[in-house]
């Protein structure tokens, strides 16, 4: 049984213990007015009725990210938020989590979706559902311009960092293969050790590392283009109709422009994907699309 079964189920109990306790204090009620997880009150079988439950990451840059009062912003924030409120819900919560936890802590229940640049793979599938593509993007590998990085073979028997669960660890592990892999939690960790000279190199998404390059005085010293594994919104296996309402409301938000307006804001000077513009500016070939983590 999926997490949304055992929910579902779980939700169901309760409202027969409560049927009973009422009626066994109340002559002449038979039931509970408490709404099952699948009822009209519950269409999307949220964890809370009318309230999102978001698991992101708070320093990825410009997907995710907190600000300076602690708030959730970022592309990837902003438009979860606009998809939301097409689909009835003005009250989405985002927590911050390690990218590692964030599959597990949606497909055990903690967590209604995850919302972090989250690549699309086969292996995720067989952990939780997604959402339809909605990103683009390349990956690269940062280093300090001291550290003469320009091509694979400069990595050979050195010490490369990745965040631990992302695409990037995955792609390291295929095609880096001389180097030593140091697994991070998080960029900010990782971006450290290159600092304090811990890794020579850190390999994470391409708009990300912008950040840190104009922080840090780091340079992008491989860019890899990752075109095979789109970015979606993670949806704990079964629960098809917060799926669908959220691929419905996604298309109408790219349909409408609004998609387009917001990666212009977080993207600046960046190339857009032509599956996610309106259909009069989409081209008959579109550029494939992937993702950060």
């Amino acid at each position: 049984m999926s997490v949304f079964g055992r929910r579902r189920a779980i939700v169901a109990a309760a409202a027969l213990v409560t049927a009973a306790v009422l009626t066994a204090c109340s002559p002449g009620t038979g039931s509970s007015s408490t709404p099952t997880a699948g009822g009209d009150g519950n269409p999307y079988h949220l964890i809370k009725a009318g309230q999102i439950r978001v698991a992101s990451v708070g320093d990825l840059k410009p997907y995710s990210f907190t600000d300076a009062d602690g708030q959730y912003t970022g592309f990837d924030v902003q438009l979860f938020e606009d998809v939301a409120r097409r689909i009835g819900v003005k009250d989405v919560v985002f927590t911050g989590q390690d990218f590692s936890a964030i599959l597990p802590a949606v497909a055990n229940g903690q967590f209604d979706v995850g919302v972090a640049a989250i690549g699309i793979t086969d292996a995720r599938k067989k952990t939780v559902d997604f959402s339809d593509g909605y990103l683009a993007g390349f990956l690269t590998v940062m280093a300090s311009p001291d550290a003469h990085i320009s091509k694979e073979s400069d990595l050979a028997g050195k010490r490369l960092g990745v965040v631990q669960g992302t695409l990037q660890e995955q792609y390291a592990l295929k095609h880096f293969t001389k180097s030593e892999l140091v697994r991070f939690p998080d960029n900010n960790s990782a971006i450290a050790a290159v600092n304090n000279g811990n890794v020579v190199a850190h390999f994470l998404d391409y708009e990300t590392a912008k950040t840190y390059a104009e922080q840090y005085g780091l340079v992008n010293a491989i860019n890899v283009p990752s075109f095979d594994a789109p970015a979606g919104f993670a949806i704990a296996k079964g629960n098809t109709a917060l799926r669908d309402a959220l691929n419905k409301a996604l298309r109408s938000a790219m349909d409408d422009g609004t998609w387009k307006k917001l990666y212009q804001k977080w993207f600046p000077g960046s190339p857009m994907p032509d599956q996610y513009l309106p259909p009069s500016e989409r081209t008959a070939s579109p550029t494939p699309s992937a993702a950060q983590g």
